[in-house]
């Protein structure tokens, strides 16, 4: 380990971490690491294989969180962090330039085309709203910079757009039923459901705060206590996370009688799949009619619905 190295894990690389530090800094700090991290992308890219990239990016960890670690396991901790970190910004980096064809400054629409976006999906800033489909069929081809779109955005915590369809469709679903969203961000599709008379109620732990403001309707809880505490009848999920272990709780709670889950047609890019063909309790369909209005189209979404069997 170089001298860079051991001051900043003399002193709180964690810490550091957090301050979100960029990937040139990062590199410079730990330069074994990032040759380490770099050989890895290169193989992983020559394979074609996104389970692999996959894996980089969302590290197993065997760290019992209720035992406090050894020296060893918190050295290991920290470079598994570090390696992580590197990781998701080089392929952050490297995407943007697949999708815009700029690798260096800043990536922004020009003018005509961030008007365009901004009155189709945003009610402000970058407060989404319930899109037209009138609207998104006639300005949507108009933009020729479409391909910017999601990577700006992500950087928000934003993973599609929902219009007004699939709101009324999702709300139809529902019914009077009592609803929690799970994994809801900044709460954005319970919102738009609130609007259309659902009971429902966001929730997320809060663990992503760098890209997301979460705000106060977001109740801050585990998806595995809210699943308890509430007892919903549905549940909803946006764009949750791959392999992630939150899932088959749903599958798990007795009072819930329908799950829908809007993500990726990609098995690798969310949701854990793993879970979703293990269960026996639930009717699996995925809704072309559902994921057809999920935008934008070029993102491949997938509403997947969950019903609960009976007798």
């Amino acid at each position: 380990m170089d001298k860079t190295q051991t001051v900043h894990v003399d002193g709180n690389p964690l810490a550091w971490l957090k301050t979100k530090p960029s990937l040139a800094a990062l590199r410079e700090a730990f330069p074994e690491i990032w040759q380490e991290v770099e050989s890895e992308l290169i193989a992983a890219q020559a394979a074609d294989n996104p389970a692999r990239l996959h894996a980089l990016l969302n590290p197993a960890s065997s760290h019992d969180i209720g035992k406090k670690p050894s020296p060893r396991e918190q050295a290991i901790r920290v470079r598994s962090a570090i390696k992580q970190r590197m990781t998701a910004l080089a392929v952050e980096r490297h995407a943007l330039a697949l999708v815009t064809g700029q690798i260096s400054g800043k990536v922004r629409f020009n003018l005509f085309n961030g008007m365009l976006a901004q009155r189709l999906l945003f009610k402000r800033g970058f407060e989404r709203k319930p899109v037209s489909l009138f609207w998104f069929k006639l300005l949507w081809p108009l933009i020729w910079q479409k391909h910017f779109l999601m990577p700006l955005v992500e950087r928000k915590g934003i993973y599609c757009f929902y219009s007004r369809a699939l709101i009324d469709q999702l709300a139809t679903l529902i019914g009077h039923r009592k609803c929690l969203e799970i994994a809801a961000g900044d709460g954005t599709l319970t919102r738009f459901l609130q609007t259309r008379g659902v009971a429902i109620t966001a929730t997320d732990d809060h663990s992503w705060p760098d890209r997301i403001n979460y705000p106060d309707s977001v109740v801050r809880m585990d998806a595995e206590t809210a699943l308890r505490k509430h007892a919903p009848q549905v549940v909803i999920c946006s764009w949750p996370p791959a392999q992630n272990s939150f899932e088959r709780e749903i599958f798990r709670t007795p009072s819930v009688e329908l799950y829908i889950v809007i993500a990726s047609q990609h098995r690798f890019a969310s949701g854990n799949w793993a879970d979703y063909e293990a269960q026996k309790g639930f009717n699996f369909e995925q809704s072309e009619a559902l994921s057809r209005l999920v935008l934008p189209p070029e993102l491949g979404s997938m509403v997947s619905v969950f019903t609960r069997k009976t007798g």
